[in-house]
């Protein structure tokens, strides 16, 4: 186990964990860690969480899909600051953008609203990032993966799952709740995903079908 004795946690016993994508060092979010779930970052190599208000650790992309792969944890010199490196599947955002920080406020250039928003093409290089995180998860299992758990379960459960979010997003629609709707759809994209992937569809065949539809 790896010696935490030089971070140093505030009085409430967590530390800011700043997530930045290892490829682009884009900052894509700030979230708060107590020591159990560093510890459990550690050892999954996926990040985990303490939320403040709910009491409680969380697993990022564990209803989503949308999980980071840490690639590196540095520490400030003050140690009671975190910098973790991370290769993102799907959006770090739970609004739908790629990184958290898409508004702003001052400064020149443009921000993920105006390179991410509708009509980009980032979904289709965010499907595909899935599609081959998923493939790589089958491939290559990890202990602690929500994803080879699907896999180990079999088709029904990946079905069930499939299921689930359907009727999660029909719902979202019938409230009219275009964030609920986002985040419902991100976890059906995601449980679709494994669906095709363990069934041996690859993204460009569904491409590929939609182009005969035009």
């Amino acid at each position: 186990m790896i010696s935490l004795d030089k971070i140093k946690f505030d009085d409430n016993g967590l530390i800011p964990a700043i997530v930045q994508d290892v490829n682009t060092n884009q900052v894509l979010m700030m979230a708060y860690m107590n020591e159990q779930s560093l510890q459990k970052t550690i050892d999954t190599g996926q990040t985990h969480f303490y939320s403040r208000s709910r009491k409680v650790l969380w697993h990022k992309g564990e209803t989503s899909g949308h999980f980071q792969l840490v690639k590196s944890i540095d520490y400030d010199c003050d140690g009671d600051t975190l910098l973790i490196k991370v290769d993102q599947v799907g959006n770090a955002c739970h609004t739908g953008y790629y990184s958290c920080f898409h508004n702003r406020l001052a400064g020149d250039g443009k921000t993920d609203r105006q390179r991410y928003g509708p009509g980009s093409d980032q979904l289709g290089n965010i499907l595909k990032e899935l599609y081959a995180v998923v493939k790589d998860r089958r491939e290559n299992p990890k202990e602690g993966s929500y994803t080879n758990y699907l896999f180990d379960k079999g088709l029904d459960k990946i079905l069930k799952k499939v299921g689930e979010e359907s009727a999660e997003t029909i719902i979202a629609a019938k409230n009219k709740d275009k964030q609920e709707i986002t985040y419902e759809v991100a976890d059906l994209f995601y449980h679709l995903t494994v669906l095709l992937v363990e069934q041996g569809v690859e993204l460009e065949d569904i491409a590929a079908e939609l182009k005969k539809r035009r």
